[in-house]
């Protein structure tokens, strides 16, 4: 099964992501408000309402990465929240400072609406997912929690995958097998600064 996806951004509407991302962390990292952003002068592509999440790295190790799955703003005004949010209120890390902001690489990750997957039998579920290509949410109640399909770089071992995914979202890491969760899948187009 295949997220449903969007035409791909065009090299245009990469740069400009990437420029309005790299602002916003740059403002964030100088305590500056965001300047207002004029979303009616940008491609149609930029005004639609898209989800997004945006990582950063220093020196190859993850620095803040910020997102979400639900469509709640016009994507330029998405990844610029999210850009701000990396740099500034990721909770595993302290903000991004002025210093590093040279040594910053940013990624964008824009993300197809997401898909539920049906399964019967938990056991299933390894066989369901495409590594290295759908991006996973899962959810139980309240609690939920995703991972980004460039994590299968780290984790290709579905199982595996399935476990830290439980973990992320503070579940036990069998509780996959419990049959009680939800799960939908997306993929991203993603872009590097």
């Amino acid at each position: 099964m295949c997220a449903a996806m969007h035409a791909r951004l065009s090299a245009a509407d990469q740069k400009i992501l990437l420029s309005l991302a790299h602002e916003a962390v740059c403002t964030a990292a100088r305590e500056l408000p965001i300047a207002p952003l004029d979303i009616l002068v940008l491609s149609p592509p930029l005004q639609e309402h898209r989800a997004s999440f945006v990582t950063l790295t220093l020196q190859g190790m993850l620095r803040g990465c910020i997102g979400t799955v639900e469509k709640c703003h016009p994507l330029a005004e998405d990844v610029v929240l999210r850009a701000r949010a990396a740099a500034t209120r990721d909770p595993r890390f302290n903000p991004i400072q002025c210093d590093e902001l040279e040594r910053i690489d940013l990624e964008v990750s824009v993300l197809s609406d997401p898909l539920p997957i049906d399964y019967k039998d938990p056991s299933e579920l390894p066989s369901l997912f495409k590594i290295g290509v759908d991006g996973v949410i899962l959810r139980h109640g309240r609690k939920r929690a995703t991972f980004l399909p460039q994590v299968w770089e780290r984790v290709p071992d579905a199982e595996q995958f399935l476990r830290l995914l439980c973990r992320k979202a503070l579940l036990p890491d069998e509780f996959w097998k419990s049959g009680e969760l939800r799960f939908e899948v997306y993929q991203v187009e993603s872009f590097h600064r």
